[in-house]
């Protein structure tokens, strides 16, 4: 994002009529790109098709509800969610809120109140990404997070979204150990028990795309019993 008003933001909700207005009136907030979709298939369609910088989420939706796809799509990439529901429950909005959305607002709603939020939400979101590193330089070998692609000498790979998440959390602590726990918390929210395994597989193959001899890395180490390290330049 270059400023707030360039974000992606997916607005999911089965009411045509509600879609049509939270849309026409972060357009006219000055949001550029607001996607909209009625189900949790058509969300899963545009999400993969472009990742968002904010999810807007209703949680009931014709073809399952509102935190499970949270769950599905916060798995792989951690973009912030507001949940907007008629669910006004304490159990339903700490139970969104648990699951690692930023915001939860209930129906009916003041349309500023949800523009307030969005801007506060999206705020946090830029102050924190520009401080984050967009490259990653690892010797001859250059990895850029933004469009989660390797660049080698022998060509260019893709990284998974799994995979991004691991290297960005990685090269946020750059030369510093990251534990277990906080790489899979990073990669698959608060809810990450029991994902110690696929966090091995996943560091293995993207030691495949950036080591030169991944049976010996120079660069992802393990740090034995503990977690991962991106090593700095050398």
């Amino acid at each position: 994002m270059t400023t707030i008003y360039d974000a992606d933001i997916l607005l999911v909700d089965d009411n045509p009529d509600l879609l049509a207005l939270v849309a026409d009136n972060l357009h006219t907030a000055g949001y550029k790109t607001v996607r909209t979709a009625a189900s949790c298939a058509d969300a899963k369609t545009a999400f993969a098709r472009r990742r968002p910088e904010l999810m807007i989420l209703d949680i009931n939706l014709p073809d399952g509800d509102g935190f499970g796809l949270f769950r599905d799509l916060h798995a792989g990439s951690d973009v912030p969610a507001l949940f907007l529901s008629a669910r006004d429950a304490d159990a339903d909005r700490l139970f969104g809120l648990g699951l690692g959305a930023d915001d939860y607002l209930t129906k009916p709603f003041l349309m500023q109140e949800l523009l307030l939020r969005v801007q506060h939400i999206l705020q946090r979101a830029y102050r924190a990404e520009l401080c984050r590193p967009r490259t990653v330089a690892l010797g001859s070998v250059t990895v850029d997070l933004q469009d989660a692609a390797v660049h080698r000498a022998d060509g260019t790979a893709a990284l998974t979204a799994t995979e991004r998440a691991i290297l960005q959390k990685l090269a946020d602590e750059r030369g510093h150990i990251v534990t277990y726990d906080a790489l899979c918390e990073a990669v698959w929210g608060a809810d990450y028990y029991g994902y110690e395994n696929s966090l091995n597989v996943h560091i293995r193959h993207l030691r495949e795309k950036i080591e030169a001899d991944p049976g010996r890395p120079q660069w992802l180490v393990t740090a034995r019993g503990i977690g991962y390290k991106l090593a700095g330049e050398m």
